[in-house]
């Protein structure tokens, strides 16, 4: 790493050649009118710009490059510097004292501006407190509308025109001969001008030619994880950068493999293909109508690559640890991506039908998109041993641990880490079981605390009703399944309706809770307007059966149809609770606490 001081005009001309460029990382440029003049009159004062940062090419870390914003060059040069910090100062400075080009930016709303910049010479070399208000911006056509919109307040088409204002166009600062041409037409436009010009060039025209730019250099050995992190500690203004985006650049500028393919490899597209084949397929993946990243992320993929990535370095090299973390992405090599992200595919297409099974269809009735990593990686580690029925009966117990225990919901790289270990080594050593079942409990009386979705143990007791065969109300003939879930608009009711509350004086926390709630069709619902008393008619009449066949289909959603039928609601809730608990119990193949708290249930 050096510390150098080029020339603001050295640098710029760089930037022009395309000899310093930027990573392909870098998010596109645009700052607003009142900062580029700002950031110019700071320049005029020679007043400290602040550090930039560059990294020398051709060493380790090969990124795709791309020119700064406005640069138009034919036959680009292979850069010689990557510019990591300070892209919006020289951006601005390159396309507002450079470029022969009006200024692409925006009002202080956002609305999009085309502009050239100007500085009067007569307010320039007053105060340099009021520097600022020496430099105007001008719209592409070179006239300032008047404050009606009616006329023209200032036009400045002309050299003429802006020398009898006295308004010095800044892109012509490093241009000798039309900075002298202009000089020339000034100083003939008023006897007083020449010394006006003299005072400005010294104050204005030296400071900008002579001014220097701060920079550190990054050696070209720098690895791509020291680049990448020295990146995002510096981009603190910006958005900050994803793992696939840095990657994505990383990979684009790996010459081996554009030299072997005659292009730069595409991982946005590599991940579009694989995305859109995974939620076609499996709607639980996210819709990508809304958005690519909807749903399964670029970032959960490339996580569970590098899981299974590390497990197969540690079965060569017992010292390495298997890993997720961000270090471990930005290291995976382009290679091990291309090898093994075919099997991460197959994996989570794997993981589609698995959920399904379990009767999770959509992404909103997921309850964790982080298990899925673990998951995935553990299917493309095992194979087809994955489906060996003892193991499968494994992972599902795992699967469900995790779910109504909320294991995932905290910090999760630790436990991918453990369960993917755990549960490949449960093939052959099956004398104990992995953390995650160990140590996922599920108290009693959580079911009464249960009434979002926010909770994935909440979707989770949704999901093990529909998939222990409960019928719906209307479609009353087989049990619910994954397709028919969506064909018949089923969604989460609640048994004993808001006209039943109110009527039977139902505490709110109690009609809110999984017990009081179940997964059935629109249509059943809109005879459930009333308490179950009467609506159990007339469901019953609706399906055209007797109330004793009909009071089993009710029995299929864990509940006592006698209950309903007297509009218990107190021998109901108790009754389910208990059902929905030993259901609980099943999925998890452990007993549940009883209480949080020593006492009975909460009425």
């Amino acid at each position: 790493m050096a510390l150098d001081s080029p020339k603001l005009q050295d640098v710029l001309k760089q930037i022009h050649s395309g000899v310093m460029q930027l990573p392909e990382f870098q998010r596109n440029w645009k700052w607003d009118d009142q900062r580029i003049r700002e950031l110019i009159a700071t320049v005029t004062l020679n007043y400290p710009l602040g550090v930039v940062m560059a990294l020398e090419t051709g060493g380790e870390a090969q990124f795709r490059a791309r020119p700064l914003a406005g640069v138009q060059v034919e036959g680009l040069p292979e850069p010689s510097a990557l510019l990591l910090d300070g892209q919006q100062r020289l951006t601005s400075l390159y396309q507002a004292l450079y470029l022969d080009r009006p200024v692409e930016t925006v009002d202080d709303r956002g609305r999009e501006l085309t502009r050239w910049y100007f500085m009067h010479v007569g307010r320039a070399i007053g105060s340099p407190a009021d520097r600022d208000e020496a430099i105007v911006s001008v719209p592409e056509d070179y006239r300032v509308p008047s404050a009606n919109g009616r006329g023209v307040a200032l036009d400045l088409t002309t050299i003429a025109n802006q020398c009898a204002a006295g308004y010095f166009p800044l892109n012509i600062i490093f241009d000798g001969k039309r900075l002298s041409r202009w000089r020339s037409a000034f100083e003939k436009a008023d006897s007083a001008n020449e010394d006006l010009w003299a005072e400005f060039e010294e104050r204005v025209v030296d400071n900008i030619k002579s001014f220097l730019i701060p920079m550190i250099r990054l050696d070209a050995t720098t690895s791509a994880v020291a680049v990448c992190s020295v990146f995002e500690r510096v981009n603190t203004g910006g958005v900050p950068l994803t793992i696939f985006e840095l990657l994505t650049a990383t990979y684009a500028g790996n010459q081996a493999f554009e030299e072997a393919n005659r292009d730069y490899y595409k991982l946005p597209d590599a991940w579009t293909d694989i995305k859109k084949g995974l939620a076609t397929a499996h709607p639980v993946f996210g819709n990508i109508d809304l958005s690519i990243e909807n749903g399964l992320t670029s970032s959960d993929f490339l996580q569970a690559v590098a899981l299974v990535r590390t497990w197969e370095l540690k079965q060569h090299r017992p010292s390495t640890a298997i890993s997720c973390k961000r270090r471990d992405l930005l290291a995976l090599p382009l290679q091990d991506f291309i090898d093994l992200s075919p099997r991460l595919r197959d994996a989570f297409d794997w993981v589609g039908h698995f959920l399904s099974d379990q009767c999770i269809v959509s992404f909103t009735d997921l309850p964790y998109r982080s298990q899925l990593v673990p998951l995935a990686a553990v299917r493309a580690i095992l194979g087809e041993d994955a489906n060996e029925p003892a193991i499968l009966a494994l992972i599902i117990r795992w699967y469900w641990c995790g779910v109504l225990g909320e294991m995932y919901g905290g910090s999760t790289e630790s436990r991918f880490t453990r369960d993917v270990e755990q549960l490949v080594a449960w093939r052959d050593d099956r004398s104990g079981v992995p953390d995650t079942i160990a140590e996922a409990s599920f108290v009693a009386d959580r079911l009464d605390k249960l009434s979002t979705r926010n909770s994935a143990a909440y979707k989770g007791v949704i999901a093990l009703l529909i998939k222990q065969g409960a019928h719906d109300w209307y479609y009353t003939e087989d049990p619910l399944t994954a397709a028919t879930l969506g064909q018949y608009a089923v969604d989460i009711r609640q048994i004993f309706p808001k006209q039943a509350q109110v009527r039977l004086g139902i505490p709110l926390a109690m009609a809110n809770s999984i017990i009081n709630k179940t997964p059935l069709s629109e249509r059943a619902s809109r005879s459930m307007n009333t308490q179950p008393s009467n609506y159990l008619r007339v469901l019953a009449a609706e399906a055209g059966r007797r109330r004793s066949w009909y009071d089993d289909v009710v029995r299929t959603h864990l509940i006592d149809p006698a209950a309903l039928h007297r509009d218990a609601f107190d021998r109901f809730y108790n009754d389910r609770k208990q059902q929905l608990l030993k259901l609980v119990q099943s999925a998890m193949g452990k007993t549940t606490l009883a209480y949080e708290e020593q006492g009975a249930s909460p009425r």
